[in-house]
């Protein structure tokens, strides 16, 4: 099949570090881009993780407020000074309790 020529402008300096990265893995970057391209088409998904920093900031945000009524709240019911031990233990016993009930 023949191929087809695809342009893409990137900056010089970039450019000139990935042809450095790829003459050091033995490949140029028509090679890389179409390593690229496939692997892309093969899993349907691009090879890499892209994120909104936007969501990424509200979900900080909202573990943040959970946390902090988690801690509003253990304080309102007397459990904001147990130590892990204890609250293990009271989880060992709710656990006990259930598989008891179930028999």
């Amino acid at each position: 099949m023949p191929g087809v020529n695809v342009t893409v402008r990137i900056d010089e300096e970039t450019k000139r570090e990935f042809d450095v990265f790829c003459e050091n893995v033995g490949i140029n970057i028509t090679t890389a881009f179409n390593m690229f391209i496939k692997a892309t088409l093969r899993t349907r998904e691009l090879p890499f993780t892209v994120t909104d920093a936007d969501y990424k900031k509200q979900a900080k945000r909202e573990l943040g407020e959970a946390i902090r009524s988690i801690q509003e709240q253990s304080v309102l019911n007397g459990t904001s000074t147990m130590t892990l031990d204890e609250i293990n233990s009271i989880i060992a016993d709710v656990r006990q309790q259930k598989s008891s009930t179930k028999r």
